[in-house]
């Protein structure tokens, strides 16, 4: 693949960011929803192709019924599941995004991804907090948490990546510190974990090219978005400021990938027989 489609790619993604960031909440509510309901689902879409077919119907049972326990817990009790969700998200990150790192790093890594975006935007991050469940008296003992951790968590990983030089790390670590709350993590989350992990599928289930991996996952990703929708439209009737909507319906499909897929892994069923590459997406 050409590297001038990566890097128009980027370019327009960092465009409408920054227009995101200038705007209202709802914009930057539609930013957030295509980069990581769509963008960033797609190394998600991909979690049956890395189950052994036999396992398959097992799997989607179990996907299934963790969805709809993490939507109930969303509507019955979201000031529970959004910290619970939040926790379970970190984990997954300092587990996945530097494996070979030292424990450290990878807790930093975790910590990263969802406490930074609250410490140069504390006020704005609370807005959404609560837009997202979150009771008045938890509220300031949370953000101030994630404010101080986000901070310590930030400055060590852009001081490794100078020593490094390491320019995706410093790059969406930068995201998360300087930009809203949720451009900060939508751009952070591609950059450090989602695109990375989309590469690292793209070569497991044999695909040579961005295109042919997109083809695959195809319908898994088209249902997964109409389920995006569906469960936004559901959560809606709680929260008319698209907050616990998005927060709810990206949760939903989050959940099952981080505590079912790990059980099921396999290798991926019926690679083609063409050694594959990472390709840029």
């Amino acid at each position: 693949m050409s590297g001038r489609a990566p890097a128009i790619g980027w370019s327009a993604l960092t465009v409408a960011a920054v227009v995101a960031a200038c705007g209202p909440l709802l914009l930057q509510l539609a930013f957030a929803g295509v980069a990581i309901g769509v963008i960033g689902m797609a190394h998600g879409a991909s979690d049956l192709a890395i189950v052994a077919p036999r396992r398959r119907p097992l799997f989607l049972a179990c996907y299934g019924l963790v969805c709809l326990i993490c939507l109930g817990w969303w509507i019955a009790d979201p000031a529970v599941a959004l910290p619970a969700f939040l926790l379970a998200s970190a984990i997954h990150f300092a587990m996945e995004d530097a494996p070979e790192g030292t424990w450290v790093e990878r807790v930093a890594r975790g910590v990263c991804l969802i406490a930074t975006p609250a410490t140069l935007h504390a006020h704005s991050l609370t807005v959404i907090l609560q837009h997202g469940g979150i009771t008045p008296a938890m509220l300031p003992g949370l953000v101030t948490g994630l404010t101080w951790l986000g901070g310590i968590a930030a400055a060590g990983l852009l001081a490794l990546a100078i020593v490094r030089r390491h320019p995706r790390l410093f790059a969406g670590t930068a995201a998360l510190l300087l930009l809203p709350p949720l451009i900060g993590f939508s751009l952070g989350f591609l950059i450090l974990h989602a695109l990375p992990q989309t590469w690292q599928r793209c070569e497991r289930i044999g695909c040579m090219t961005a295109q042919s991996y997109l083809r695959a996952i195809a319908p898994v990703l088209g249902a997964a978005m109409l389920l995006v929708l569906l469960i936004g439209g559901i959560v809606w009737r709680w929260d008319d400021s698209g907050v616990r909507p998005l927060f709810a319906a990206i949760a939903a499909l989050a959940m099952p990938h981080l505590l079912v897929t790990p059980w099921f892994e396999a290798e991926a069923a019926d690679p083609v027989t063409t050694p594959a590459r990472s390709v840029p997406v």
